[in-house]
């Protein structure tokens, strides 16, 4: 496929844990080598802006969160915390205009509570819709307040859900 004349490119792509002794390196195959690819992929074709979905506590080694239940417990399926980081510093020295979103666990339904938008490296726990994760996908493509940001994001479900309007931070 090729990113001919494409001014934005979002990668959301990430491992399926399956088999356990293969695990580790299906991670490395897509969360880190197929991220990399994308990434150059995207500044050969001349793409503006690249939005990279990633996870919460992905730089959890650096902010003292590698004991944490939510660091523990994600990274044990193939060390992906530790392959997207990788990818994640890529991006970040490629020279793209870049936005990473780092999303907390994933629901397959509507939001329940309002969009919660945080800096890097403040989140250690939470929930989103995927639809939400979309949405702020799509907004950081043309939002210079997003213009090489980490945007770690996820529900407050102490609020009722919005109607999505931008990203307010």
């Amino acid at each position: 496929a090729s990113l001919a004349g494409a001014t934005g490119l979002v990668i959301a792509t990430g491992f399926i844990p399956g088999n356990p002794l293969k695990m580790n390196a299906e991670a490395h195959k897509v969360d880190n080598i197929g991220t990399i690819r994308l990434i150059d992929a995207a500044k050969k074709a001349g793409v503006q802006k690249v939005v990279m979905v990633s996870s919460i506590l992905t730089n959890g080694r650096n902010w003292g969160q590698e004991k944490s239940p939510g660091f523990v417990i994600t990274n044990a399926f193939g060390q992906v915390l530790d392959e997207k980081i990788i990818a994640e510093n890529y991006l970040r020295a490629s020279g793209l205009d870049y936005t990473i979103v780092r999303p907390g666990g994933l629901k397959a339904k509507p939001p329940t509570g309002a969009l919660k938008i945080s800096g890097e490296d403040t989140l250690n726990s939470g929930e989103i819709s995927r639809d939400l994760v979309a949405d702020v996908c799509v907004a950081s493509l043309t939002d210079v307040k997003a213009k090489n940001q980490v945007l770690e994001i996820i529900e407050d479900d102490g609020t009722a859900p919005k109607v999505f309007n931008g990203l307010n931070m």
